[in-house]
């Protein structure tokens, strides 16, 4: 008796080299192959699924297959376990059928099963409710129903809540036979629709806006003209980010005209176009005499262009009196681009953060004393915001940054923006040991050449307040024009 699992002996067919070629001879061999291969399909369809006494269970292909396909009944009759299980009763029931196995020959399955590849109608898909005719009702006797039956008028509802937008999760109301109200259809409708324009405000203000070292498309657009007009070679990256502005470095290109000189390096200043950032600081422009006209007519977006003018106007005022500031190059509606205060794409580092000696720490105050006696006398400036951190140390002196919020002393609150800019700058020195600091009241009467003779703070303010007063009483009564400087460059006069 021969081993199953044994070599087989087969004994070689000579033939000749003409057989071999031909291609009658190749036709029979293949056909010889397949019919080892697949002896009896039919028969295996008809007939019982896997049996040792009509199939020839030789080949390993015709294994594999017969168990693939018993292993394919299985896993669809556990899925149909997993669907009766989950569905159970309830009207809205779930379907495996995406999941399961196609099988042309399976036995097992029912006659009643619906084959949902070959037919249009989705059992799981209940039918929407059926139009109300022209005539506005139907049936007839006692059994007529009109349009404004409260079942018709809920299942339709409940069909029209489809045509709410994608991201509004409605549900299968129509497969549990859902019944809704006028006007609880109404309140999610309009629920809806808010939902959509809430989205869609936030996504135009996400384009739109530019936030924190990033830029909206606007302002790119802007950027790339001054890089393709080459007026900028390249823009680095980002240096700062504040409240109001993001700062970023530039290497500076050829201007277009010649009496023009752009630096080699170069600050480019956005002003965020966002508004939430400007809301309280409104007082500083709207107040503004140079600006109070324009300020009424404009619309809440156009206030930040004025408010990035405003800081190109001041600049230039202070760059024409010889105080160290950014040299102005060019302002693009919300841009403006400045020289740069560092070297080599490395910004000048803030006061608070520098360590000086106490020769420089010196030599610092009394120069910034002097800026702030030419900002109030030359200038006609205050600079409302002046501390430690809009002021640089670069070259062995103090620069001075961030004049956007910069009034003039004739500002309804000038003289307080002044007091506040001296009790900062007083405190910085004082902690930084300069002993020849003065304090923030001898500080305020020695930039803005008033004699405020008060002993205590509360009173000192009290006598300011009372000047802005009066000032802006003068102003409203002899107009603008007598409030100004006078030809000199003196400052104005409160002395009663």
């Amino acid at each position: 008796m021969l081993c199953p699992w044994g070599a087989r002996n087969t004994t070689s067919i000579s033939c000749s080299l003409a057989d071999v070629m031909s291609e009658q001879l190749a036709k029979e061999l293949q056909l010889e192959e397949e019919n080892a291969a697949f002896p009896e399909v039919v028969a295996v369809a008809e007939g019982p699924f896997i049996t040792g006494e009509n199939i020839d269970t030789s080949s390993d292909l015709m294994l594999a297959q017969m168990l693939q396909m018993e292993f394919d009944r299985e896993y669809d009759a556990q899925l149909r376990r997993e669907e009766k299980k989950i569905n159970g009763d309830s009207k809205v029931s779930i379907s495996f059928e995406n999941y399961r196995k196609v099988h042309p020959y399976d036995s097992d399955s029912s006659e009643d099963e619906v084959d949902w590849q070959d037919t249009r109608h989705d059992p799981y898909r209940a039918d929407k409710p059926t139009t109300t005719p022209r005539k506005g009702f139907t049936g007839k006797g006692k059994d007529i129903t009109t349009k404004h039956d409260e079942v018709v008028c809920g299942r339709k509802n409940t069909a029209r809540m489809e045509n709410f937008g994608p991201e509004f999760q409605v549900g299968d109301g129509i497969g549990m036979d859902l019944k809704l109200s006028n006007q609880v259809f109404n309140a999610l409708k309009q629920h809806a629709y808010s939902e959509e324009r809430r989205s869609a405000r936030l996504h135009e203000k996400k384009e739109h806006s530019t936030a924190e070292k990033a830029v909206d498309p606007k302002t790119r657009l802007l950027l790339y003209k001054m890089v393709n007009a080459g007026m900028l070679e390249t823009i680095t990256g980002c240096i700062s980010t504040g409240k109001e502005s993001v700062v970023f470095h530039a290497y500076g290109g050829k201007s277009a005209t010649e009496d023009k000189v752009i630096p080699p390096e170069c600050a480019i200043k956005v002003f965020k176009t966002t508004l939430n950032e400007f809301k309280n600081r409104d007082k500083y422009i709207k107040d503004d005499y140079r600006f109070k006209d324009r300020f009424s007519k404009l619309n809440p977006r156009k206030i930040i262009r004025m408010w990035a003018e405003k800081e190109m106007h001041n600049l230039t005022r202070m760059q024409n009196a010889g105080i160290p500031c950014p040299q102005v190059v060019i302002l693009k509606k919300h841009i403006l681009v400045m020289s740069f205060i560092g070297q080599d794409q490395v910004p000048a580092p803030k006061l608070k953060d520098v360590t000086l000696k106490s020769e420089d720490m010196k030599k610092a105050y009394y120069q910034i004393l002097n800026m702030m006696q030419q900002l109030y006398k030359e200038c006609n400036l205050v600079h409302a915001d002046l501390s430690e951190y809009n002021m640089l140390w670069h070259d062995g002196k103090v620069w001075l940054i961030d004049v956007s919020q910069s009034v003039e002393p004739t500002h309804p609150h000038g003289l307080e923006f002044l007091f506040r800019d001296c009790r900062n700058v007083s405190q910085f020195f004082q902690k930084g040991g300069v002993a020849e600091a003065l304090n923030e009241r001898e500080l305020f009467n020695a930039v803005s050449g008033l004699n405020i003779t008060a002993d205590n703070e509360v009173d000192f303010q009290a006598e300011i307040e009372a000047l802005e007063k009066m000032n802006e009483d003068h102003v409203q009564n002899h107009g603008k024009k007598l409030s100004m400087f006078s030809s000199d460059g003196d400052p104005p006069i409160y002395n009663e």
